[in-house]
């Protein structure tokens, strides 16, 4: 499984991005994908997270209302559309793919993914 994100760039505050991550394998293969993020001198960080046959989906709380994650799995692509973008924002965000053989409970901790992506940047000026 490889995963490719993008989107990432320079926004003002108030502003919006649209990442995407495209998940090179089949999703039957895949339980969950998720997005995480790491500013600089701080830990990663969960953001969301789908899962790719239910409509379950989580949150961080910092986000809830501007964000949201959804997924196309006829392109094997999952988003997140940031909306209302603040400085806070600002950091590398990595999608990941969490394995059927874990659960979705899951998908919020790093250590509940299999698969990571490379980092796409977001900037967010005030």
């Amino acid at each position: 499984v490889q995963l490719q994100a993008s989107g990432g760039g320079l926004v003002q505050a108030g502003g919006s991005l649209r990442l995407s991550c495209v998940h090179s394998g089949r999703t039957f293969s895949s339980n969950a994908m998720g997005w995480f993020r790491q500013a600089p001198g701080k830990e990663r960080e969960f953001v969301a997270s789908i899962n790719w046959s239910s409509p379950d989906r989580y949150y961080r709380d910092s986000v809830k209302g501007r964000f949201t994650i959804s997924r196309d799995n006829t392109k094997n692509t999952a988003y997140l559309q940031m909306n209302n973008l603040k400085p806070e924002d600002t950091a590398v965000y990595f999608c990941a793919a969490q394995s059927r053989q874990k659960t979705f409970y899951r998908s919020q901790y790093a250590s509940g993914y299999d698969y990571w992506g490379q980092g796409t940047q977001v900037t967010v000026s005030s």
